[in-house]
């Protein structure tokens, strides 16, 4: 068996229509996709990013936390959808990425809305306000580290407010052990206690979604 099985979600035949029909020609988003795969930094994938903007553009929040910045490109996908008010705090734990993020953010016109903080999400959750309170909270962050983070992300969503994770399919393993890879088991673990814990949850209604990697939609009830 190859290392991840890329079609153990979707069929090839559906992955490439969606993609197809999920393409943009925004020249400035392209030429971040282009830099994510050159450089080994995962993004959202296209059918995943139009699904965000979508979801943006219908609650049109106020304020969204994003966890996981990476180089800003769905941070500047949300922005871009959700109204000229709305401002987003988006946490990456790695320096050099967030910068580059910053710059992309710049060059987006988005430097006002956006904010990137470099921190430990799982710790720099617990230090914001509930006063701060999220409309929308976007979960793209290390998958290992979902599960500790639920809590403070349900604590500081407002009711009513959404809160979406990406990756919780995770090329299939968290719904087969036969996808599963060796090296990959205690975050497929963990993803399967994030799910569960997701759906068990007494303030949350969740749906899972096989979109893109995986994708799970909560309200905050």
């Amino acid at each position: 068996m190859t290392e991840y099985d890329k079609y153990a979600i979707a069929p090839p035949y559906i992955t490439h229509w969606l993609r197809e029909n999920s393409a943009h020609n925004d020249a400035f988003l392209t030429e971040l996709e282009q830099y994510a795969a050159e450089n080994n930094i995962p993004i959202a994938q296209p059918e995943t990013a139009r699904f965000l903007s979508v979801m943006c553009g219908i609650i049109k929040p106020r304020r969204m936390l994003e966890i996981g910045t990476a180089i800003g490109y769905s941070a500047i996908i949300a922005a871009r959808a959700m109204g000229g008010n709305g401002t987003i705090l988006t946490l990456e734990y790695d320096e050099r990425i967030a910068r580059t993020a910053r710059g992309n953010i710049a060059r987006a016109g988005l430097s006002d809305r956006i904010e990137v903080v470099c921190a430990d999400a799982k710790d720099y959750l617990s230090y914001i306000d509930e006063d701060e309170c999220m409309d929308f909270i976007f979960l793209d962050g290390p998958k290992a580290h979902y599960v500790y983070m639920l809590d403070d992300c349900v604590r500081l969503l407002r009711r009513g407010g959404v809160l979406i994770s990406d990756n919780v399919l995770y090329k299939g393993m968290t719904a087969d052990d036969e996808h599963v890879v060796r090296r990959k088991i205690t975050i497929v673990e963990r993803l399967r206690e994030y799910i569960a814990a997701l759906t068990n949850h007494p303030e949350l209604d969740t749906a899972l979604l096989p979109l893109g990697d995986g994708v799970t939609v909560s309200v905050k009830i």
